[in-house]
């Protein structure tokens, strides 16, 4: 508390004052739009807010990287307004699948940073009267590296068998389930994801990401 008096939050996005993240930079995240990577085409839909760049790319890499933890809520936020018009899921209620992190790199955030969002966001949600429940349904197992540098089908080997059901995050029966991501590169990661949930009877109703790459 007394640190927050001292030194003031700035925003993550550009600075200012007052804010992890002013209202201003979160306008970046603007109308739901649908993206399309060949890994998951004709299998599941895919939605971003933004592109990775710019205050998109400043804020995601400041929560995601440089320990702004503080952001979990405007990031959480801008996820749940976005749940409420996406295509094919109940107005009135969601599960949340987020996306599995490598464990190293979870220890060095401070936990699975995609699942702090689920949270953030089914906060909101839970706010505003819809029936929302997140399930850290999936792992990545020890043998899975770091992706980034990795092309379409590098990123594809390297998820092979890798991305693991784990049944103590069983999504509720009849919940429709969207998997939560950061960002969404070549699409390698959301297919293995719904595909270890296709194997357990799990249908993703469709995958929701701040960010698009590309």
């Amino acid at each position: 508390m007394w640190l927050d008096l001292l030194i003031p939050a700035r925003c993550a996005g550009c600075g200012a004052r007052g804010a992890p993240c002013c209202g201003r930079c979160a306008g970046v995240w603007g109308a739901v739009s649908e993206v399309v990577r060949v890994p998951v085409a004709g299998k599941v839909r895919v939605f971003a807010l933004a592109r990775y760049r710019g205050v998109g790319r400043r804020l995601l890499i400041a929560f995601k990287e440089r320990g702004r933890r503080d952001l979990a809520a405007s990031l959480g936020r801008a996820l749940a307004e976005a749940l409420v018009v996406l295509p094919r899921v109940s107005a009135s209620r969601v599960c949340l699948v987020p996306a599995p992190s490598r464990r190293p790199a979870a220890r060095v955030r401070g936990g699975p940073h995609v699942e702090r969002l689920a949270n953030a966001a089914a906060k909101v949600l839970a706010e505003r009267g819809f029936e929302v429940a997140v399930a850290p349904a999936l792992e990545l197992s020890g043998r899975a590296r770091d992706a980034v540098g990795l092309d379409r089908a590098a990123r594809m080997a390297n998820l092979a068998g890798r991305v693991r059901f784990r049944e103590a995050g069983r999504p509720p029966p009849g919940m429709p389930v969207v998997l939560l991501d950061d960002v969404i590169t070549t699409g390698a990661t959301a297919a293995a994801c719904v595909r270890a949930m296709a194997a357990e009877g799990i249908e993703v109703a469709a995958v929701l990401t701040l960010l698009a790459a590309g």
